[in-house]
């Protein structure tokens, strides 16, 4: 009786992620980040704006206690399972997937660092370099990435100005 029970909340609770998860990656897809703003279309800019989305609602959910940390860490594992499995849909190898997906966790956690630092002391330039060094590495300058940065303030509450996009959803 008990295993139905928790059974029938832990599938309202998968349904809840799933869907949510759904929403960060069509908030990552939005055309006027790689129409408008030269994020690049490859595998590696694509991956950038899904790290960027799951930052942002990683952002939001911080500190929370009871469902909102136990979605926020489905989520991040849900993310991981969407990188391998993309990596294997690319070619990847099964010896070669733990490799790259430890740098890839890698680079995430080093990105939440920086873009954390940037928020943590309102400094939109900095937000701004740090974008552009992750979006971007091959760019020398890459002037879309204060849009970019703005839309991550105004996305974490840190900024006044408007956010750039409407939601998704």
């Amino acid at each position: 009786m008990f295993q139905r029970l928790f059974g029938r909340e832990r599938h309202a609770n998968r349904a809840i992620t799933e869907a949510l998860y759904a929403q960060i990656v069509a908030a990552a897809r939005q055309t006027v980040f790689y129409s408008d703003w030269n994020v690049p279309d490859t595998p590696l800019g694509r991956f950038e704006m899904l790290s960027l989305h799951m930052y942002l609602i990683q952002h939001r959910l911080r500190g929370e206690g009871g469902a909102a940390a136990e979605i926020a860490q489905v989520l991040i594992d849900e993310f991981f399972l969407d990188v391998d499995h993309s990596l294997r849909e690319l070619g990847i190898s099964d010896v070669g997937v733990p490799k790259r997906m430890k740098k890839l966790a890698k680079m995430f956690y080093g990105r939440t660092a920086a873009y954390d630092e940037a928020l943590r002391d309102d400094d939109g330039a900095a937000l701004a370099v740090a974008l552009a060094r992750n979006v971007r590495p091959d760019a020398g300058e890459w002037p879309e990435a204060s849009l970019l940065a703005n839309y991550v303030s105004a996305a974490t509450g840190n900024a006044t100005a408007p956010a750039m996009i409407d939601s998704v959803g």
